[in-house]
């Protein structure tokens, strides 16, 4: 009997014993648990540990993701009500359904055109995005034929004070090349509340409305960093933090027809009195090729009262003039673009256009994902238009109007401005 009774017990313990490693096995590989047949949750779970196992970590990793996203838009009184329905007496349970059929009648009242006509915009931006992109890849590689100074010359070879127009934002990993005439206050005023580096008076914070920040401001160069400045900043260790962050940060530069903005350049600088571009520019322009004898009024003031200002003949003649390139480089308001922003250096992730400003800045701003941020700024923009060259160049004799296009060809054909025909001939 006491055999038997060993025996017995031997048995049950080693019954025991498998029934635990049938339990802990299924529990290790997920076929017993102790959640609820249909919590979502661990059904979601579940999907994923399947996905991993079968697509691999790449898949499981973007998965993972989505599903983050996804229970971050959760609104929060959902899902204070599906845990809780014993404290609203299933009152929100019932405005919680109530919304999700109202999302779904707008959702199926939305017109399918609607829909289809947003796609289309967004892959029409995307394939004029990648023909810009092209044809700057095309241009620097020697394709056109056209030689421009700097089209083979290595970043590193770039001189810190012509690497002045590309301001940085670390917080937002952006790099804006700024071109004068094209929208770039707009630009400035965006920049500046990205990066916080202005305080407005009223309330003692940062600005956050482009809007609000105060045009005249934008243009002083200590609020912005430059790649210009990083030499004081980091030393020895500058090109290298610059390769670093031109290869991850996402880069833009606006362009416009180069003609239309020397247009726009002369109205701004010397259409009305500007001190500093009289003493620095106008006076020389007149001196020059005005034939005024004696001596001229020091103020812009005193001259413009007087009748006295530079014509745009003499604005195109000083541009041409080999004497203007031996003093200067060009004011950056009439540089040349490739000479401001160095396309075949910098391999700019967006390049939008003063002519499809609005749609390239909503497109922009999504693509650096700061657009749930900000707007950019919708107030009066420059007016220069295209139709206006064939009226500007009238007196310009014809001659000149070629060596003009010569001068700024690149641009022209960097960023698939047509030649204009009208002006040449």
């Amino acid at each position: 009997m006491g055999i038997w009774r060993g025996l017995r017990v031997a048995f049950v313990l080693g019954s025991l014993f498998m029934i635990l490693l049938i339990i802990l096995y299924w529990d290790d590989v997920g076929g017993f648990t102790f959640y609820p047949l249909h919590n979502p949750k661990h059904e979601a779970l579940h999907s994923e540990s399947y996905r991993q196992a079968t697509t691999g970590p790449s898949h499981s990793a973007s998965t993972s993701r989505s599903e983050t996203s996804s229970s971050f838009v959760v609104p929060t009184t959902s899902s204070r009500t599906t845990m809780h329905p014993e404290e609203t007496g299933g009152a929100a349970e019932e405005h919680t359904e109530d919304e999700g059929k109202n999302k779904q009648e707008q959702r199926k009242e939305k017109p399918k055109q609607d829909e289809e006509t947003e796609r289309s915009h967004t892959a029409d931006d995307f394939s004029e995005q990648e023909a810009r992109k092209k044809r700057l890849l095309d241009m620097c590689s020697g394709k056109d034929g056209v030689e421009f100074t700097g089209r083979t010359r290595p970043f590193e070879q770039i001189p810190n004070r012509e690497l002045d127009h590309l301001i940085v934002d670390d917080t937002h990993q952006i790099i804006y090349c700024y071109v004068p005439k094209v929208a770039c206050t707009n630009w400035k005023r965006v920049m500046v509340v990205l990066s916080q580096s202005l305080i407005s008076p009223s309330s003692g914070k940062p600005y956050t409305d482009p809007e609000a920040v105060p045009p005249d401001l934008v243009h002083n160069s200590s609020l912005h960093l430059t790649f210009a400045k990083f030499w004081r900043h980091y030393g020895s260790l500058s090109r290298h933090l610059m390769a670093l962050k031109l290869q991850h940060y996402t880069k833009f530069l606006f362009v416009r027809d180069p003609f239309v903005r020397l247009i726009s350049a002369y109205r701004n600088k010397f259409g009305r009195p500007n001190e500093d571009f009289y003493r620095q520019f106008g006076s020389v322009m007149v001196r020059r090729y005005g034939n005024v004898s004696g001596s001229l009024p020091e103020t812009a003031a005193e001259a413009y009262a007087a009748g006295i200002k530079p014509t745009f003949q003499q604005f195109i003649t000083y541009l041409l003039d080999p004497e203007t390139e031996r003093e200067n480089i060009f004011n950056e308001h009439w540089r040349q673009v490739y000479r401001l922003c160095h396309p075949c250096q910098v391999k700019y992730d967006f390049i939008g256009k003063l002519e499809t400003l609005e749609t390239d800045a909503e497109d922009l701003l999504k693509l650096m994902e700061v657009d749930h941020l900000l707007r950019f700024p919708s107030g009066a923009r420059n007016r220069t238009a295209a139709s206006w060259e064939r009226d500007w160049f009238t007196q310009i004799p014809i001659s000149m109007r070629r060596e003009l296009y010569k001068l700024y060809e690149p641009d022209f054909k960097l960023f698939g401005y047509p030649k204009p025909d009208s002006v040449l001939h």
